[in-house]
């Protein structure tokens, strides 16, 4: 098609807080695979991790309802018109943007909900199924989001989901043999963009590891709190006791029927041999009884148990709240700017190193090294001489980002002083002479 196609990467990321300072809603934080208390933020990034913006949910309902309640309307009114109504009329199968997420966003209904507002959506089958045969792979030179060039091994066929929506499923084979498979509504692009989109969802897993070291991700702004509406959902603290309760017994039943099923009599028919294993057999049925019917009562009291709640309806020492977002959602916003501002300085550089990865190591050690200030009201100036690192191949790139800035030709805050970057001149102490000694 020729189009430029938005990616726009949505994931969820877990803040976890102390938990003294206030009673916070319990949330599963898969890095630590831990329940405990904290609040969800859901990130839009772009495919090289730049932030564009954030949701917060102290009660998180999930990726879908969150795409669709929160995120979907503010990208409508933010994003700028890749396609114009005259083309989304003529090709039914166009789209205006693609949604990338993990597997938690896999639903078949929410797929059709969205392709029916022209939203293409981008993430991992679920429910892959058997591997295809090797023979349909092919390998394919493709470029990174970063600009590496590699090799990837890509198929693709169609696929039906199990509400009779056609998607494309796109599979890349590993080196030793793992399938990956990605299904997407986006019926226009080349396999390969698609396949490039998809794997660099890990720019965001990226992001969020960087902000969380660096930028303090998780750090508490304040100690404020507010209460949660009253009108929020949320899951029953007793139905989900109760289906706790079944899934261990379920578990339980299931060994006791495999083992069941292993109890064979393999000695002779003989009565010293056949009453202890009839014996075996009589106590396993038992027991396997006894988990059907405490299964059975547990599931008829889940039936009767409502499954949410509105929070205003929980038990006394179930209630919880939620940090004020006033100071947060500031913060939060300082920090989308430093990193995008960090980011477009990263692009930068990274040509003028040997090895691009440090990129942002040489980016940390220019902001927390010292620098001369030396304001000039006559020439209307405020140049800033940066000190010299301790790796002499900085040097280089540190005089492109100072030229670079330069032609910005930007002034200090609150003055008319336009600044002026420059890089100090290293001082080599002159070398004495070594006396030479003679031999006869």
């Amino acid at each position: 098609m020729g189009r430029i196609d938005a990616y726009l990467y949505i994931d969820g990321h877990v803040r976890v807080y102390n938990g003294q300072q206030t009673k916070l809603p319990r949330h599963h934080v898969a890095r630590q695979k831990l329940c405990l208390r904290a609040t969800t933020d859901y990130w839009v990034n772009a495919m090289d991790g730049q932030p564009f913006m954030v949701i917060n949910k102290a009660v998180d309902p999930g990726m879908i309802k969150v795409i669709e309640n929160d995120i979907l309307p503010q990208l409508e009114k933010r994003l700028p018109t890749f396609v114009n109504a005259e083309e989304l009329k003529s090709d039914p199968l166009l789209h205006r943007f693609t949604l990338v997420c993990d597997r938690e966003s896999y639903s078949p209904p929410f797929f059709k909900r969205m392709k029916a507002q022209r939203v293409a959506c981008l993430t991992y089958h679920k429910y892959p199924g058997e591997n295809w045969p090797e023979e349909e792979f092919l390998p394919y030179a493709v470029t990174l989001s970063s600009g590496e060039q590699t090799q990837l091994n890509l198929a693709e066929r169609g696929h039906c989901l199990s509400n009779g929506l056609w998607v494309r499923e796109i599979r890349k084979l590993s080196q030793k043999g793992h399938q990956t498979s990605i299904i997407g509504t986006d019926y226009r692009s080349e396999m390969i963009p698609l396949a490039v989109a998809m794997f660099a969802r890990w720019s965001q897993e990226n992001f969020f590891k960087y902000c969380r070291e660096h930028f303090g991700l998780d750090k508490l702004v304040d100690y404020c709190i507010e209460p949660v509406s009253e009108s929020v959902k949320v899951v029953n603290p007793e139905y989900r006791r109760l289906d706790s309760q079944i899934r261990s017994s379920q578990g339980k039943l299931n060994r006791l029927l495999a083992r069941f099923a292993t109890l064979t009599l393999d000695a002779p028919i003989e009565p010293d041999k056949v009453e202890p294993f009839l014996q075996k057999k009589t106590i396993c049925q038992e027991e396997i009884e006894a988990f059907q019917v405490q299964i059975k009562t547990l599931k008829e009291k889940r039936k009767q148990t409502p499954h949410y709640l509105k929070v205003k309806d929980l038990p006394e020492e179930e209630q919880f709240q939620q940090l004020s977002t006033k100071s947060k959602h500031f913060i939060d916003t300082i920090k989308m700017i430093a990193y995008r501002a960090e980011t477009a300085m990263a692009n930068l550089l990274r040509e003028t190193l040997s090895r691009p990865d440090e990129v942002r190591s040489l980016l940390r050690a220019i902001y927390s090294s010292e620098a001369d200030l030396i304001p000039d009201d006559e020439q209307g100036t405020l140049t800033v001489k940066l000190h010299h690192l301790a790796n002499r191949s900085y040097d280089v790139a540190i005089q492109k980002s100072c030229d670079e800035l330069n032609s910005t030709e930007t002034k200090f805050p609150r003055t008319n002083l336009r600044m002026i970057f420059k890089r100090k001149r290293r001082f080599f102490p002159p070398r004495q002479a070594t006396p030479l000694t003679l031999k006869a």
